[in-house]
């Protein structure tokens, strides 16, 4: 409790303009950072456990879910760039001291994106039963991975309200209570996943029905924490009647489009390595989802900072605090990359227990523990690319970042993955992924010791 008050007083010192030490500086981006990396990986821990959970019925029902996992994951990030493009004009308007305008875009975030949820929605229903096809899966796998991806699809709406309550709450400088309720929903998919895939019996459907039931149990929750008890957000607070203000909106498309391109793209490319490595066989698709599943425990400690540094960033972005800006910004992409150094450390000596966890298939175990140790040596520039991203997110700047995702992505990867996997099989596919992140992550650096992402700020003062 005492470290929240120092947190919420340091971030009450960017919008009142005092100065601040190097230590100050430090502690707030730790005081973020650790509340934020815990809700990370226990989203990720989600994942892992029904992973886990149906790595153990078999390399068939593994490999079913493994099959549309890149999928979930593209429409899961499509959310997120519609959340992402009001929640950053909320870090903006408060940085700004103008909490009226914060909860204004909040309430239009709220409708557009719940409308956006509902179109997906429909669409995955549509094409549920043929997705799996379209992704080289068999006749022995797509039936159970169609049911798994329709239940997923249902329950999107409340997938949106859990995530923008999240980003809302964190562009407010609160990371304690997103962590808090992703602690909650990781608890809750356990015990519905244990309910219904071993209680129930339903195996596959068993899983998808236990990560839908922890998202509505905690979907609305989280929403009430942020639309009601939040001191700056509480949309109680207003008594004028809801009026439609396009700007935001279109601010918002700004911000969002060049994300969800990048997102559709970048997923898009995940897919595309998902059909280069489907003909290796089910223990290939198996050993690459596990192994996908595994790293994404290193990796979310990089995106905790990097919320951290889309919060700082956007806030003194919204104050017009230019070298705050900038300190934070490479403070954070700084402690980014040692402690993905040191994570990936970690993943190169336990990989085979991080695998074994997730199955007791020998030969999955061995495939996934030789893919991770792989990408091991790329964890220090893939966090120099992840928070580099959220710090041009939080000043606004997303189109050229997105460039270079997608550039890296399709250019180098791709091109990698489908001629490295026909002589080394899937440890070529992962050569490729640990090349293009240790490129990309050189990429990013560059742009941020150029400067390029603060144009933003010439803009504003143009403007003023």
């Amino acid at each position: 409790m005492l470290y929240s008050k120092k947190t919420d007083y340091l971030m009450e010192s960017i919008r009142s303009g005092r100065a601040m030490t190097r230590g100050e500086k430090l502690n707030l981006i730790v005081g973020l950072s650790i509340p934020s990396m815990l809700a990370q990986i226990s989203t990720v821990m989600m994942f892992f456990i029904d992973a886990s959970m149906v790595g153990h019925l078999g390399a068939e029902a593994s490999a079913s879910i493994g099959l549309v996992e890149s999928t979930t994951w593209l429409i899961g990030s499509l959310l997120g760039a519609v959340a992402t493009g009001f929640s950053v004009q909320v870090a903006h308007f408060i940085g700004a001291n103008d909490f009226f305008k914060a909860r204004e875009v909040f309430k239009h975030g709220l409708v557009c994106g719940l409308l956006f949820s509902l179109l997906i929605t429909l669409a995955g229903v549509a094409i549920h039963v043929h997705l799996p096809y379209w992704l080289g899966g068999g006749e022995d796998i797509a039936t159970l991975s169609s049911r798994y991806f329709l239940i997923y699809v249902l329950v999107l709406p409340f997938v949106y309200l859990y995530h923008t309550s999240e980003m809302m709450l964190k562009s407010a400088g609160n990371m304690h209570t997103p962590s808090v309720m992703a602690v909650l929903i990781c608890i809750c998919d356990v015990a519905f996943n244990y309910l219904f895939i071993y209680v129930l019996k339903m195996g596959v459907v068993g899983a998808a029905c236990g990560t839908a039931a922890a998202y509505i149990s905690i979907s609305l929750p989280n929403l009430w924490l942020a639309a009601c008890k939040n001191k700056i957000l509480d949309l109680r607070q207003d008594e004028t009647r809801f009026r439609w203000v396009k700007e935001y909106v279109d601010n918002a498309c700004k911000i969002s489009i060049p994300i969800a391109i990048q997102n559709i793209l970048m997923s898009g490319a995940q897919i595309v390595s998902t059909m280069i490595v489907a003909p290796l066989g089910n223990i290939a698709i198996a050993a690459h989802s596990f192994a996908i599943t595994a790293e994404s425990l290193c990796y979310m400690p990089g995106y905790g900072i990097g919320d951290a540094a889309t919060t700082l960033v956007g806030q003194t972005h919204g104050a017009n605090r230019i070298d705050l800006c900038k300190n934070f910004a490479y403070m954070t992409v700084g402690l980014g990359m040692v402690v993905m150094a040191l994570m990936g450390a970690v993943m190169y000596v336990l990989a085979p227990e991080m695998i074994g966890v997730l199955s007791p298939v020998e030969s999955i175990r061995d495939l996934g523990t030789t893919c991770l140790r792989i990408e091991a040596f790329a964890e220090p520039f893939f966090a120099a690319s992840i928070v580099t991203y959220s710090v041009c997110v939080g000043a606004g700047d997303t189109k050229k970042p997105a460039a270079i995702n997608l550039g890296t992505m399709w250019l180098v990867r791709l091109t990698l993955a489908y001629g490295l996997s026909k002589s080394y099989g899937l440890e070529g596919v992962w050569i490729a992924m640990a090349t293009e992140l240790t490129f990309r992550g050189i990429l990013f650096l560059v742009r941020l010791f150029r400067g390029a992402w603060m144009k933003s700020f010439q803009v504003k003062a143009e403007r003023a």
